[in-house]
């Protein structure tokens, strides 16, 4: 009876170390979304921007990561980090006190850069998958914004 208890314990034991190293592996795959755009880097740009203003969200910043490293001496590829809010969606999370803890990640951030091979992608976080273990007001309002980042990313990319 000892060792089948002991062969229990090692399977729960290993169970979790291989669950554990596959959520390792996959999360950043399932957190983070890369898609290829269709148009050159400020065709691509100029679409979102006129996608995300379309969608009833804001645009508060843009930040041109090329143009601030070069001031300190480094050269990098082209990229922008748009940061968009929609005022009904953030209103709604700010006006909880438990759900104020997601402020950190507000307002939203869409990047759009090339890489090596001449091509321009953008990249963008899955509120939904994280509001998802918040739960609540927070996760209503992260799969409406989730939909809403899907259909204007949609507008430059090729899939």
């Amino acid at each position: 009876m000892k060792n089948y208890w002991i062969g229990v314990i090692i399977g729960i034991i290993s169970g979790a170390l291989v669950m554990g190293i596959l959520l390792y592996r996959v999360s950043p795959g399932l957190m983070l979304k890369e898609k290829e755009c269709r148009y050159a880097f400020d065709e691509s740009v100029a679409q979102l921007e006129s996608s995300v203003l379309e969608h009833s969200w804001t645009i508060p910043k843009i930040h041109d990561l090329q143009q601030s490293l070069s001031a300190f001496g480094y050269d990098v590829r082209r990229v922008k980090i748009m940061e968009i809010c929609n005022p009904e969606y953030a209103s709604k999370i700010l006006q909880g006190n438990e759900e104020r803890v997601v402020s950190s990640m507000m307002p939203c951030r869409i990047a759009v850069y090339e890489k090596e091979d001449g091509k321009v992608y953008t990249s963008f976080m899955t509120p939904s998958l994280m509001a998802g273990a918040i739960g609540g007001t927070v996760r209503e309002v992260m799969v409406m914004a989730q939909k809403d980042l899907k259909e204007m990313i949609g507008v430059i990319t090729k899939e």
